[in-house]
């Protein structure tokens, strides 16, 4: 039997496999390489980086909880200016597939790294738009819990990055995903990223105090898989021209498969990244067994090929 085809078309980029390293897990993969060979991932997805350095939010800023972790690290990262002089050419050495993922706390910071990415010249193959920012332009509400706000950055950035796919990362936190997905693709999203992290909260119960310094945190890991699936099916059913890269606790093969059965085209790998670096890799590998277990020649049969009973 001939060997399942891995390769995806993922809004026009070229992926040698469905599997990409999820943002904030794997920064730009320095600290990786020298478990993994960068190129042999499906992509990169870079930790979120801004207009001008951000420190970051006060330790601690992570901790375990029952099959996931918490984290409020406030995306702390060296800024857009690192990226392009330090970053990027030596991913680009290393024959990466990189997606920035870009961040803001208004829309024009966002615009202003999307901007500095396109006068680099090349070295990307699509943004992420990390719109679970808060957003010092509405009394600190999440872009992405706005279709209103969504739809700026969304336009804003598609117009000054307008030579690669953009990808909008959108939050589960909010009551219908539905709707900012659609103001996100109205606006000009060439695919969506689902999910950004759940809420969530952990208490010392000795010291009586938060055990995040931050107070509240985003839960990532296999906790929140379920969630994820959910949104993928919804949207994908909403929405089944739109690449949607799937990711929220997929740590397995058969992760991935589940989420490429709700809808998505590509899957990210993020917690599980901190247990493993080979995850994504090794994700790859048994994600092709299950294809043929299944009798699919290519990922594209898979996606969205969920049976809904009744």
């Amino acid at each position: 039997m001939t060997r399942p085809s891995l390769a995806v078309d993922l809004a026009g980029i070229r992926l040698k496999n469905p599997v990409l390293a999820a943002s904030g897990t794997f920064g730009a993969g320095r600290e990786a390489s020298g478990f993994v060979d960068i190129a042999r991932l499906g992509g990169l997805i870079t930790k979120s980086m801004t207009l001008e350095p951000w420190k970051g939010k006060p330790t601690p800023r992570m901790c375990e909880t029952p099959s996931g972790m918490l984290n409020a690290i406030g995306i702390q990262n060296r800024g857009v200016a690192h990226f392009i002089s330090e970053d990027l050419p030596w991913l680009v050495r290393r024959k990466a597939t990189v997606i920035a993922s870009i961040a803001g706390n208004t829309v024009d910071e966002f615009a202003g790294v999307a901007a500095r990415l396109a006068a680099a010249g090349g070295g990307i193959a699509g943004v992420e738009v990390n719109i679970s920012c808060p957003n010092l332009e509405d009394r600190d509400n999440m872009f992405a819990h706005s279709e209103a706000a969504t739809a700026r950055v969304v336009s804003e950035v598609k117009r000054a990055l307008p030579a690669v796919p953009l990808f909008a990362k959108l939050s589960p936190n909010v009551t219908s995903v539905g709707d900012i997905a659609a103001a996100a693709v109205a606006a000009g999203a060439d695919g969506l990223s689902l999910i950004n992290t759940v809420l969530g909260m952990a208490i010392d119960v000795n010291t009586r105090r938060p055990k995040l310094a931050g107070t509240v945190g985003g839960l990532s890991g296999p906790a929140i898989r379920p969630i994820a699936v959910r949104a993928v099916h919804e949207v994908h059913r909403a929405h089944p021209g739109v690449p949607i890269i799937g990711q929220g606790g997929i740590s397995s093969a058969a992760d991935a498969l589940e989420m490429i059965l709700a809808g998505a085209t590509a899957v990210a790998v993020g917690t599980a990244n901190f247990i493993n670096p080979r995850s994504a890799l090794e994700v790859a590998g048994g994600l092709s067994e299950l294809m043929a277990s299944h009798g699919a020649a290519t990922v594209a049969e898979l996606v969205g090929a969920v049976e809904l009973v009744g």
